[in-house]
């Protein structure tokens, strides 16, 4: 059974699913990208993790980002090629 942090990290990931990502046609190829708001939400991660004040939730947060940013990077890298 998933704790209650554990769900609201599956719900987060959901979200950014269906909310987080969108299409963009770069030189003919539609590329998959995050938002334009949740690209802002992992920069503003990225300070905090640099400052070293993310609070737990958040750590899990950027970590849940960054891996659906690395995701995104892998796919549009196939659909490039």
């Amino acid at each position: 059974m998933l704790s209650d942090a554990g769900c609201r990290r599956v719900s987060l990931e959901v979200y950014w699913l269906r909310f987080g990502i969108k299409v963009e046609k770069i030189d003919n190829v539609n590329l998959v990208k995050l938002t334009d708001e949740l690209h802002t939400r992992l920069e503003e991660l990225l300070e905090k993790r640099q400052a070293e004040t993310l609070t737990p939730e958040e750590k899990a947060e950027y970590a849940g980002i960054s891996e659906l940013e690395r995701i995104l990077t892998f796919v549009n890298a196939q659909l490039i090629a």
